[in-house]
């Protein structure tokens, strides 16, 4: 079985790579630049031609799409919600015209998505796949994103989004951002704490999506986040005591974060409960069901 990956040198690409090759799979790269693998043939795209290499789809069964450039990297000019917009959006677009096009007979599309598609905003309230989608810029984002990939059910590719949370790995990401501060001894809560980051393991979003790319019974959307809701305040707490260092400093003040982030300083003080129901309802197993676990094999 063949498959073609978007965003494959990314972080999660570059693992589900590694995972789906383990496995036997053949994989199958697009991307912007000559990047290279021995074990893995890359093929060319370019979004403003509307150009994707014909050869790239040759025997492929499913495609995995994870391209997007990073929310967390620049403050969010105009021009940079654009990129994170396109990347996503128009990207789709472009590969459903291409499947299209060539008239290859895909059996599978499978697309990141966000738990940004709820919008940004604290609460005790858990939701799942059932639960409305938010307002602002990344729930927008998101259900564009998400329309996008539904257009492929139309040629008759099984299709799912899978509306991912704080990816957790040590080779990049979020983890290191988090706990630089605290290995420092200056880490403190964000705002007051109480928000929720809804995680996963890096090892486990591999997981869900072999199990998607295997079992032709998953279809639709789910969300890839941890069964473990755990806040600001006891995330920076737990890190705290596992890496042995002090937390004395006073809480950092919204007002600080929206000065030196921008809009994008929502992303780390805002956050509510994110539930898994349709993975559990698969009987997917997480390997890392605690945020305790979960950091210890990281380190």
């Amino acid at each position: 079985m063949k498959i073609l990956i978007t965003g494959g040198s990314g972080l999660v690409g570059t693992a589900l790579t590694e995972k789906l090759i383990e496995k036997g799979y053949k994989v199958n790269w697009i991307s912007r630049s000559n990047k290279s693998r021995k074990d893995v043939d890359v093929y060319q795209w370019d979004l403003k031609k509307a150009y994707i290499d014909k050869e790239a789809f040759k025997g492929v069964d499913a495609i995995v799409h994870l391209s997007g450039a990073n929310i967390s990297a620049n403050r969010w000019s105009e021009t940079y919600k654009k990129l994170i917009a396109d990347s996503r959006i128009e990207t789709s677009q472009l590969l459903f015209d291409s499947v299209t096009k060539y008239n290859i007979p895909l059996k599978t599309f499978i697309s990141a998505s966000a738990i940004g598609y709820y919008g940004t905003f604290t609460s005790d309230k858990v939701l799942t796949e059932d639960s409305p989608p938010g307002n602002d810029f990344l729930a927008k984002v998101c259900i564009e994103w998400e329309k996008k990939a539904k257009q492929f059910q139309t040629i008759g590719a099984r299709t799912a989004t899978i509306r991912t949370g704080v990816v957790l790995s040590n080779k990049g990401g979020a983890l290191p951002q988090i706990t630089k501060p605290i290995k420092w001894g200056v880490g403190a809560n964000l705002g007051n704490g109480q928000q929720y980051m809804p995680w996963i393991h890096i090892d486990d979003l591999v997981n869900i999506y072999l199990k998607c790319i295997e079992n032709s019974s998953m279809h639709g959307t789910y969300n890839a986040t941890s069964p473990d809701s755990i806040t600001n305040k006891k995330i920076t707490k737990q890190l705290a005591k596992y890496l042995n260092r002090p937390l004395w400093l006073p809480n950092i003040p919204k007002s600080i974060l929206k000065l030196i982030l921008g809009e994008r300083a929502n992303l780390l003080l805002e956050g509510t409960r994110i539930f898994p129901k349709r993975l559990l309802n698969q009987k997917f197993s997480f390997k890392y069901s605690s945020f305790a676990e979960a950091i210890v094999s990281l380190f």
